[in-house]
């Protein structure tokens, strides 16, 4: 898999942001991260899909 980079404020690239490296999704940035694995983000995902996440 191809790496993928987006920041999470499309009006900038100084806001902490997403990246999806082979088996791993890391969000945010040095010093305040979270990484994923890919089923794990798969699951968040789905959750988002489905409508059991949405907007706070």
């Amino acid at each position: 898999m191809e790496t993928v980079k987006m920041s999470l404020c499309p009006a900038c690239t100084a806001c902490p942001g997403v990246e999806i490296a082979g088996d791993e999704v890391r969000i945010g940035e040095a010093g305040n991260l979270a990484v994923l694995q890919k089923d794990e983000w798969n699951v968040l995902v789905d959750l988002i899909q489905t409508g059991k996440l949405g907007r706070v």
